[in-house]
């Protein structure tokens, strides 16, 4: 994000020059006290990617009492009647602020188009490039009457993700998401090499010695300056605090757990306190296709404690009911058991998780049959999930951008939000 500067030399002669990066941000925030006001209307959301598809029957829906259960029994939470696998007892306990829809359908049962699918809220489609929920919501409430309003970027990713999706699509390049492989690790390239000055008015060279190009390529040369623009604002910028995880104090570090995951919900919450409006963490492992019983506990082990701190963690700080918090990835797995004693891919019912954004806490929506093969109650379609995430975070789904063709794409194909989460 940026704030517009068509010109270098008067930014330059707004700075306060020092000797140092972290004291020559000419607007400078207050990055902790007033990173509410960063957001327009203070919304922000975090989605929590389980990659490769995960168990519906060992994480929110325990099937006990039928074969196709696997053995995997089930423990009471917070909320009478709601019971979780005995796999999460963390989040069991912060039950009563989450909802879990266990009606979830779709028909895509491959990883890339299904990932796209929950992604996006469309199939793919070569003659359209859809933004993903996180340039959606970005785009939405980052974007005041200005344009980008922070030094920090938008969109986050901490993990290594499959990428079928198409980033920003159509909605332009400002929205894509800065990706971050570790939390625990610095974000590449980060620190000035040179002091600032020096830093902007070799910047400021650059953009001169571009002008020819800028003139045959007006688009192309205005993407190549809002980037360096950006980059420059977000390395200079006393908001890269939020990155630091030694920062925090260690009994919030302990709250949260050991691992990547970890760690990557914890700088989620940080990057959420300093502005930006939505951040993925991926946690990559769920496509169990064989030792599925094996797998789940070891996966399920490094999530449960860290999802249950954030939501913990979102609501001490006042900010649970303006952050969304989604679980859920591309599908569920198979009622049957396969001679690998793994679960297949099975769209055809699965279940996802939401905290927050004004989320009715101890919801369940929906319900399949005793073998959990087929949804017999309240149905949940893709898009009727996407315009629940509009519905939380104050978004209007039927809004339209227009491709590259001049086609309108509206930000939620169809569906209708679930009220039942809101009441």
């Amino acid at each position: 994000m940026h704030l517009s500067m068509p010109n270098r030399r008067d930014f330059l002669r707004c700075l306060p020059l020092a000797g140092s990066a972290a004291s020559v941000i000419p607007f400078a925030y207050a990055a902790a006290a007033h990173a509410a006001d960063l957001r327009k209307r203070g919304k922000a959301c975090i989605l929590l990617w389980m990659q490769g598809g995960p168990s519906q029957f060992e994480t929110f829906s325990p099937l006990v009492g039928h074969k196709n259960g696997g053995g995997t029994k089930a423990i009471a939470t917070g909320v009478p009647g709601m019971r979780f696998a005995e796999h999460w007892p963390a989040v069991a306990k912060v039950a009563d602020r989450m909802a879990v829809i266990r009606s979830m359908t779709s028909k895509e049962g491959s990883h890339p188009r299904a990932t796209y699918l929950l992604h996006t809220g469309y199939l793919p489609n070569p003659s359209v490039r859809h933004p993903t929920l996180g340039s959606i919501v970005a785009s939405e409430l980052a974007a005041g009457e200005g344009g980008e309003t922070a030094d920090l970027p938008p969109v986050v990713r901490i993990g290594t993700r499959r990428r079928p999706d198409s980033g920003a699509g159509l909605l332009g390049m400002r929205w894509d998401p800065y990706e971050l492989r570790e939390a625990t690790s610095s974000p590449a390239n980060t620190s000035p090499q040179v002091p600032a000055e020096r830093h902007l008015r070799r910047l400021d060279l650059m953009e001169r010695l571009g002008s020819g190009f800028a003139g045959s390529l007006p688009q192309e040369a205005a993407d190549h300056a809002s980037l360096y623009r950006r980059a420059t604002r977000m390395i200079l910028s006393p908001a890269m605090k939020a990155f630091d995880l030694e920062a925090e104090p260690a009994e919030i570090r302990r709250e949260y757990g050991e691992g990547e995951f970890a760690a990557g919900c914890l700088l989620a919450r940080r990057l959420v306190e300093s502005g930006v409006s939505f951040v993925e963490v991926v946690m990559d492992g769920w496509d169990t296709h064989q030792d599925n019983f094996k797998k789940v506990p070891e996966l399920a082990a490094q999530v449960d404690r860290p999802f249950a701190a954030l939501v913990r963690d979102l609501e001490r700080r006042g900010m649970l009911d303006d952050t969304l918090v989604i679980w859920m990835g591309e599908f569920g797995r198979t009622p049957q058991v396969n001679p690998r004693g793994g679960r297949d891919h099975f769209p055809r019912s699965f279940n996802a998780a939401l905290a927050g954004g004004g989320v009715a806490g101890g919801a369940v929506v929906g319900k399949t049959d005793k073998a959990g093969v087929e949804v017999t109650d309240r149905p949940v379609t893709v898009p009727d999930l996407f315009a629940t995430f509009c519905a939380s975070l104050g978004i209007d789904g039927a809004k339209e951008n227009m491709s590259s063709s001049g086609r309108p794409i509206k930000l939620v194909d169809g569906g209708t939000a679930v009220q039942e989460l809101f009441s």
